[in-house]
């Protein structure tokens, strides 16, 4: 996370504040699993932008209460609660990503919940543009919903090797997923702009200022 001598370096320059707008360019950040998207995500929200999240919004639509709720339940069964009746994500994980057929099921629950939130919080937000952080973009075909696509890119053996550390599972389960994702060199081929996530954040902080700036221009 950046601290306060991060983040007045970022504002330093008035000419980099974003100004109000009404119809915000829509800029789709994507890339796989383990690759930076939230750090270069808060990189941005530290330079005034909003920032849609579809993976928070997928945690809101699965909580009790919620139509998407029951129905996963109804299609998986009680045994994926945890103790306080909420749906056991990591359990769930590995129940689509191991059992054919139990993704999509779960995505024709999910996406059109999740896709509707997104485009509901683009109409209330106030500025020159907005960053819509969407994993899986390309792969669901999702790129009329943005002006422009912005890849986090790492190597897919470091990829790896950040994901089992982070979740605490093995490469194999970190594999299981990728699979379901583009490969690097695909999804390049789709990128706008790229940002390349191989070092420290020091290192991701000028590209970011470099991509403010276009969008700032490109917004105008």
């Amino acid at each position: 996370m950046l601290g306060s001598r991060s983040d007045k370096r970022l504002f330093k320059d008035p000419a980099l504040v974003p100004e109000s707008s009404t119809t915000p360019l829509r800029i789709g950040l994507t890339g796989g699993i383990g690759c930076g998207k939230s750090t270069v995500c808060h990189l941005f929200e530290q330079l005034g932008i909003p920032v849609i999240d579809t993976d928070l919004i997928a945690r809101e639509i699965v909580r009790p209460g919620q139509p998407a709720y029951q129905e996963i339940l109804t299609r998986f069964g009680s045994d994926i609660l945890t103790t306080n009746n909420e749906i056991n994500r990591q359990l769930l994980r590995e129940i689509v990503f191991n059992q054919s057929g139990k993704l999509q099921q779960l995505e024709k629950i999910t996406h059109p919940r999740i896709i509707s939130s997104m485009r509901d919080q683009v109409t209330q937000l106030i500025s020159p543009y907005c960053i819509l952080c969407i994993p899986l973009l390309l792969e669901k075909k999702l790129e009329t919903e943005v002006d422009r696509v912005l890849v986090v890119d790492l190597p897919a053996e470091v990829q790896k090797q950040r994901v089992a550390e982070r979740d605490g599972i093995s490469l194999q389960q970190v594999e299981a997923i990728m699979v379901t994702q583009y490969s690097r060199e695909l999804r390049l081929q789709h990128a706008d702009d790229v940002i390349t996530n191989t070092g420290t954040i020091a290192d991701l902080e000028p590209q970011v200022l470099t991509l403010h700036r276009r969008y700032l221009a490109l917004a105008a």
